[in-house]
């Protein structure tokens, strides 16, 4: 794979081994996709009784269409309901989607809902340890929706944790169609993220009351629209958009304002146009080698959601390509950390659009060479066209420049006057195994801890040694038994106000865990994901009270104090839950998720190994080839 002769030279190699790792796997993705593509609506293959049921329930000229196999068939999948903020906005989308489609020529239908839960309302509870293996339900929910033979191109709504991954890997194994990401956007700022992390911090003390938290969490969280933090949701539209699978500054404008409404209705013409003739851009055509590095890019940038070292790693196995660690590693040493959004800074979302938001961010990356111009997007060739940002001129909506530099470097900077000059993820391993920390919100002093080991394998055995007193001292937190195999690697949020309560003593602390932490991860040095887990045997299992844990976020280290054969000699104490005990909230039903999943480093996916044969061709009868029009 040709690079631009501009590109950094390590942005360069990593897509070039990427692309070589993955040869014989895009390959044969790519063989089963031009397979699967037909000239004209899709439907015309079906027979007439298959027809007669994908268009019983329409009514008038879109029935007529639907009959006559000449329209193209557009399929709107949602992950609306009307609990979560994030997604209540899109009841009102398929409506919207459906007059656009028309306009444009085409015939859209809702063709199926996938499941949306919220990290925010699980948290600490059992039903987080479904979270994960969610997105494997999205994915699968959304294959089924497209499965119809109905459709021509795909229109998905989601905006979070697990869904925009899943709804990414379900439409990647009909790499055939075009796809665009339709998302919601943020609700408007609430009660400062600062104000809320010191009540948070109050109410683990005993200094405020339940009363007071509420308050507090109410004026966060308060109106439709995504939470303004910069966790996985938000990492999921920077991340997507830069991949090009939004309309350009699509990401962050706020729900129910006009400017919403017309990008959301520009969505359903658009994919229109990119489902037959010239335009014809499949989804297999826009995620490829290069998408997928500027969305890692994306992510260091900005001091994303360390999800993304999983969710970005099974998104690129869906479409064949084989992403690492290394990759996310070796691109986080040159690629500066250009925004402060909370919990890496005090600003939210809205002032990070505000300041020049995605636009800005890719005009820069683009000026110095870090991020691929090449590339296929939903809007067109080139990711030039995410330098643009939508406006509405007279009622019409049209792209224009904008600004060339920040409008706020508190929250915003250009290349050449960084945060930090690497990324704000890191990779650490040693006799421990690997794991991901997220340093961009951790203070240069704290990112070095060399503290004895006090072990947990579960968040409430934590919380009781704290309000006892046990920890009031230089302390590595162990949490082990928290990796998808064990119980579905659940978050762990509920630990960062107590542990920032001993950081503030003075303390020596950090966390050691192979659950997630997301996006949220805070002040407090986390070495997260740990591979291997402890339910598969992996060092973290042999860790004991009292063990010396040095965590080196500058060295990328992480290693025990102890020697490796001592180390090796040692019986496992714990176990994860047995399958008796992993019952209730649902949780019996994703048994056979939790028996398939895989390590975290290989994005904690249950469908199975990369080879060839998994995209249903071998090897050997394999070179190369293009999706063709």
């Amino acid at each position: 794979m040709s690079t631009a002769p501009n590109v950094h030279p390590i942005i360069a190699e990593v897509t070039e081994r990427v692309a070589a790792r993955s040869a014989e796997t895009r390959a044969a993705y790519l063989e089963r996709v031009a397979a699967a593509h037909e000239e004209g609506p899709v439907r015309r293959g079906l027979d007439c009784s298959n027809l007669a049921h994908g268009f019983a329930a329409m009514e008038g000229v879109d029935k007529a269409a639907l009959r006559a196999a000449r329209a193209p068939g557009v399929a709107i999948v949602s992950s609306y309901n009307d609990m979560l903020s994030a997604h209540q906005p899109m009841q009102e989308y398929p409506a919207m989607l459906k007059g656009s489609v028309r306009q444009a020529g085409g015939v859209a239908q809702f063709a199926g809902g996938v499941p949306a839960m919220c990290d925010g309302v699980t948290q600490g509870r059992p039903g987080m340890e479904l979270s994960l293996f969610s997105r494997e339900v999205i994915a699968m929910s959304t294959a089924i929706a497209l499965s119809h033979d109905m459709f021509d191109a795909a229109l998905l709504l989601g905006v979070c944790d697990k869904i925009v991954p899943g709804l990414l890997i379900g439409a990647l194994s009909f790499g055939h169609l075009p796809a665009i990401l339709v998302p919601a956007g943020p609700m408007n700022s609430g009660l400062p993220n600062k104000e809320k992390a010191r009540v948070r911090q109050l109410y683990a003390e005993g200094k405020a009351t339940r009363e007071d938290l509420l308050d507090a969490e109410a004026a966060s969280y308060h109106s439709a629209g995504t939470c303004t933090f910069y966790g996985t949701a938000n990492s999921n539209q920077m991340v997507v958009e830069v991949m090009g699978l939004h309309l350009p500054g699509a990401s962050f404008v706020q729900p129910n304002s006009p400017l919403r409404r017309v990008l959301t209705e520009e969505a359903g013409r658009r994919v229109v146009k990119l489902s037959r003739g010239e335009e014809y851009t499949p989804i297999s055509r826009v995620i490829d080698e290069k998408a997928v590095v500027n969305g890692v890019i994306a992510l260091l940038a900005t001091g994303g959601s360390t999800n993304h070292t999983m969710h970005l790693v099974a998104i690129a196995a869906a479409a064949g390509i084989q992403l690492t660690w290394d990759d996310f590693s070796d691109l986080s040493s040159v690629i500066p950390l250009l925004a402060r959004v909370y919990p890496n800074g005090s600003a939210d979302i809205n002032h990070f659009h505000a300041a020049g938001g995605i636009q800005f961010l890719v005009g820069t990356l683009l000026d110095a060479g870090l991020l691929h111009e090449d590339v296929q997007t939903v809007a067109g060739p080139g990711l030039h066209r995410y330098r643009q940002e939508p406006i509405l001129s007279e009622g019409e909506l049209v792209w224009r420049d904008v600004p060339t530099h920040s409008l706020d470097e508190d929250v915003l900077r250009p290349v050449w006057r960084p945060f930090a000059s690497d990324g704000g993820l890191r990779m650490v391993a040693g006799n421990l195994g690997r794991a991901v920390i997220k340093v961009s919100a951790v203070a240069p002093e704290h990112r070095i801890v060399q503290a004895p080991a006090r072990v947990f394998t579960d968040q409430q055995s934590f919380k009781d040694a704290f309000e006892a007193g046990e920890l009031d001292r230089d302390v590595v937190v162990v949490i082990r038994q928290q990796g998808p195999q064990a119980n579905g690697m659940p978050e762990l949020h509920g630990l960062t106000p107590a542990l920032g309560v001993l950081m503030d003593r003075g303390h020596q602390v950090a966390l050691l865990t192979d659950g997630r932490m997301s996006g949220a991860s805070g002040k407090i040095p986390a070495a997260i994901q740990v591979t291997p887990e402890a339910a598969a045997g992996g060092p973290i299992a042999r860790i004991a009270d009292g063990d010396v844990v040095r965590l080196d976020a500058r060295a990328g280290t992480l290693d025990v104090l102890v020697g490796d054969e001592e180390l090796a000699r040692r019986e496992l104490v714990d176990s994860p839950p047995s399958e008796a005990s992993w019952t209730g909230t649902g949780r019996e039903l994703f048994a056979a998720l939790r028996r398939a999943v895989g390590p975290a480093d290989q994005g904690a996916s249950v469908f199975g190994p990369l080879t060839p044969e998994h995209f249903g061709a071998p090897a050997h009868t394999l070179t190369p080839v293009e999706v063709t029009q």
